[in-house]
């Protein structure tokens, strides 16, 4: 993302160059000159800032970004006349979604997509607001670029807002409000199950996630994974030798797999404490690190606005729905974190590498959730796409080449157990379930015929 920044900047300064030298007019002065996709991914980190701000647990970074996306989406398509099966949002659970027939005259399909993303995210997240000034930046940025008129911006911003009105009745319509009504979640007395870890020992997070709407799979049952190894510490249980090989992985990890494991960290909830004082640790969210690998992507393959709008928004609805089933198995296994059971039956001393998220153990969320994102990202850009994910530059770690999605995805799943904080059946169980559901979004949208690849 820092090199689409600085790329940008440079961009604006050779332009100021040449517009001192005289030979630039012919680029400004032809309103057909298109925004570079570039603006695509950098507003939608403005969207992933505004996450971190909020702390979104990661469930609920799905979602924001599945609505977001879905919005600038649907700009792009309403606005160029496309509202029939090459839409996404046919492909759905959703029915009765009445599309926009009649639209404004010189309309920006690039404006409205990301205005239309960002007033999405601007209503949709606590923190939203901060967006504002974004949209602002975004207004004078196409009038200042000729790349939509001062008469014109108007007519844009109107049409953006009513795309974004219609994605904000669909998600004010998913389960979403109805959460905070719903019976609280409180950790079971008997051995085995989850209750609070240090520092924070949170509430357990998105108890009842499982009540929200999905976009594709329709009966969750259909993507539950085998159950967990059931808790029992005599010795040569599958789940006492879990126990021990947690422990043991931990104890002597090399450099190579700390640094993995710090890589994929991705807790939002992370806290440091300093005397009295908790210290809450900005962290990009496990779905906000796949959309970032899907940007770098789309800027390597070159892709053409259409299309990278298309990708970000199948790979966000495929995090929204693998988070929707992942958190149904959580909280019907509630099974106890490696940090709770070696602490009480191995060393009360001992600590993981990194912070146990608040949420019970099985499966494992990363696993869940990086298989059904690399399953969509091979079908679309194909087997050994190779790239090199600065994702996590922004959050001070450095970047790490991949030779494809699934490496990167089962470096993401094995960096749980480097962790300390999942069992191998988590993960191991956990890419088998991300994997079915990769491959069900993959079927059920058609997923080359529909990108026009």
């Amino acid at each position: 993302m820092n090199n689409v920044k600085n790329r940008w900047k440079a961009n604006q300064i050779a332009v100021f160059i040449l517009i001192l030298c005289g030979t630039a007019w012919p680029v400004y002065s032809q309103k057909t000159h298109s925004p570079p996709t570039e603006l695509f991914a950098e507003n939608l980190f403005h969207i992933t800032e505004v996450m971190v701000t909020d702390v979104a647990s990661p469930p609920a970074a799905a979602r924001f970004y599945a609505y977001s996306t879905l919005a600038a989406h649907l700009a792009w398509d309403q606005a160029n006349g496309l509202t029939g099966i090459e839409n996404l949002l046919t492909k759905t659970n959703i029915e009765k979604f009445e599309f926009i027939k009649e639209t404004e005259r010189n309309l920006s399909p690039e404006f409205v997509s990301v205005y239309a993303m960002l007033e999405t995210g601007k209503n949709i997240m606590p923190s939203g607001k901060l967006l504002e000034e974004k949209q602002k930046a975004l207004t004078s940025q196409f009038f200042k670029s000729r790349w939509v008129s001062k008469k014109e911006i108007e007519g844009n911003i109107e049409f953006a807002k009513k795309v974004s009105a219609q994605v904000l009745k669909l998600a004010n319509n998913d389960g979403y409000k109805q959460l905070s009504a719903l019976t609280r979640y409180s950790p079971k007395k008997s051995e085995g199950h989850w209750y609070p870890t240090p520092p924070a020992y949170m509430a357990a997070v998105e108890p009842e996630w499982r009540t929200i709407r999905t976009f594709f799979l329709k009966d969750l049952k259909s993507f539950k994974p085998l159950p967990p190894a059931k808790f029992d510490l005599s010795e040569g249980s599958p789940f006492k030798k879990q126990l021990d090989e947690v422990y043991q992985v931990t104890s002597s990890l090399s450099e190579e797999q700390q640094l993995i494991a710090n890589f994929w960290d991705c807790n939002p909830f992370k806290v440091s404490f300093s005397g009295h004082m908790a210290i809450g640790l900005k962290k990009i969210s496990p779905g906000g690190h796949w959309i970032g690998i899907t940007g770098i992507a789309a800027e390597k393959a070159k892709l053409p606005w259409r299309e990278t709008i298309f990708i970000h928004t199948l790979v966000a609805l495929g995090l929204h729905d693998a988070f929707v089933s992942c958190w149904e198995e959580k909280y019907d296994s509630d099974r106890i974190r490696p940090e709770s059971a070696i602490q009480k039956h191995i060393k009360s001393s001992w600590r993981p590498l990194l912070q146990t998220p608040p949420f019970p153990e099985y499966t494992s969320g990363h696993s869940v959730i990086s298989k059904t994102s690399a399953v969509i990202l091979t079908s679309y850009f194909g087997e050994n796409f190779d790239f090199v994910d600065t994702s996590e530059v922004y959050f001070g770690l450095p970047e790490r080449p991949f030779q494809s999605f699934y490496q990167a995805a089962d470096e993401a799943a094995i960096s749980r157990l480097y962790g300390g904080i999942h069992f191998r059946d988590a993960i191991e169980e956990g890419v088998k379930q991300g994997d079915k559901i990769g491959h069900y979004i993959v079927k059920k949208t058609d997923l080359k015929q529909v990108a026009g690849r």
